[in-house]
């Protein structure tokens, strides 16, 4: 008997299962996928460590977060400056002031922001991306940047889209390239899949077994289900299946030292089938005469299908909220796939902490548990 069975490896349930098992608990965890790690999952390719789900970059401003990672893993020093090819051409990426020199000519803040102001276009109250991307950098830059990226990465045209998606996009009037201003960033040293083997060691993991196979038996094994997949799935889609975004990795172990001289490309025109290039080397930089590159596909998603983006609209929305009123006193939920919400990184981390604390608090009357430091 398990005090909680957590279902998936991935990095909610990782980091629940370890604060609860340094708390005194007893965690089994169930991983459908024959890998720990869940997406952030790398695997070695000719001593390349390949993300095999697309890149992850770990940042944050929480100091707590980045000390709690660091127990289990040694991060790189690592900035992410992505490049974007439009039809050919090369341009700094994010939105910078380097950008806007590259595509008018500008060389002061104070010239990219009259040149800016002149470009937008004048709406008042943004109701969807196009329209709010217009809104921020006008027609060139809209459509140079994010028109087809978006169009390719969601399926659907932009003006169909909820703001929310772009809102993330920086955009700035300095020569700051770097993607994230968090104050930690990095990648850790032999890979993500390293960092989940120390944090879950001494706990059991059963990869390669679908809880829902044999739900009823796992359900007698724990007093408490920890559930990390969709919720939809759980209940067998009786209510229908939420809307989600795929994708296709196709990965490349090509012999030459440098592919593309940066960890990523995005391919931002509507023309060319994949929204990115990633090459691998880059993260950790090694020396080698091979490199190994990933291109993304996105693809329509249907039931059986790997879940990536949630499409956060009012009827996902909705379904969700029918879902989890279905769940069982002894359910807890927790990370992307069973919240329906794009999360990164540091924010799952941060909510399977505090999910353990509150954990601790319920149930130490229970058991005898150790508080986590």
């Amino acid at each position: 008997m398990y005090d909680y069975v957590i279902v998936g490896a991935g990095l909610f349930g990782s980091v629940f299962a370890r604060q609860m098992t340094d708390a005194g608990a007893k965690c089994l965890i169930i991983e459908k996928r024959n890998h720990i790690g869940g997406n952030c999952y790398s695997a070695n390719l000719g001593g390349i460590h390949v993300h095999r789900y697309g890149p992850h970059i770990f940042h944050t401003n929480d100091d707590a977060v980045w000390q709690y990672v660091n127990r289990f893993a040694r991060f790189s020093r690592f900035s992410y400056r992505p490049k974007v090819n439009f039809r050919g051409e090369l341009y700094s990426f994010p939105i910078n002031l380097n950008t806007l020199h590259q595509l008018w000519g500008v060389t002061t803040p104070q010239q990219a922001k009259e040149r800016l102001e002149a470009e937008r276009v004048k709406i008042e109250q943004p109701a969807n991306l196009e329209q709010w991307a217009l809104s921020q950098v006008g027609r060139e830059l809209y459509e140079t940047f994010v028109y087809g990226y978006t169009k390719k990465q969601w399926g659907r045209e932009p003006s169909e889209l909820p703001c929310s998606i772009i809102r993330r996009l920086p955009i700035r009037l300095t020569w700051n390239d770097d993607y994230f201003n968090d104050r930690y960033c990095g990648i850790p040293e032999g890979g993500y899949t390293k960092l989940f083997e120390s944090m879950l060691q001494g706990i059991p993991v059963e990869t390669e077994v679908d809880f829902l196979s044999d739900r009823c038996r796992f359900e007698s094994m724990g007093k408490s289900i920890v559930y990390t997949g969709p919720l939809d799935r759980l209940f067998d889609y009786e209510l229908g299946a939420s809307d989600w975004r795929g994708l296709r990795f196709k990965h490349q172990l090509i012999s030459q030292p440098d592919y593309q001289g940066v960890a990523a490309v995005n391919y931002t025109d509507a023309e060319t089938p994949y929204t990115r290039c990633i090459e691998h080397k880059h993260f950790e930089p090694l020396e080698c005469d091979h490199t190994v590159v990933t291109r993304e596909y996105p693809a329509d998603w249907s039931v059986g299908d790997e879940m990536y983006y949630p499409v956060n609209n009012d009827a996902g929305e909705a379904l969700q909220k029918r879902y989890a009123a279905k769940l069982p006193k002894n359910y807890l939920i927790g990370g992307r796939l069973a919240t329906y919400r794009y999360f990164d990184m540091h924010q799952v981390v941060a909510s399977a902490m505090h999910m353990a604390k509150q954990q601790i608090r319920s149930v130490e009357t229970i058991y005898p548990l150790r508080r986590v430091a």
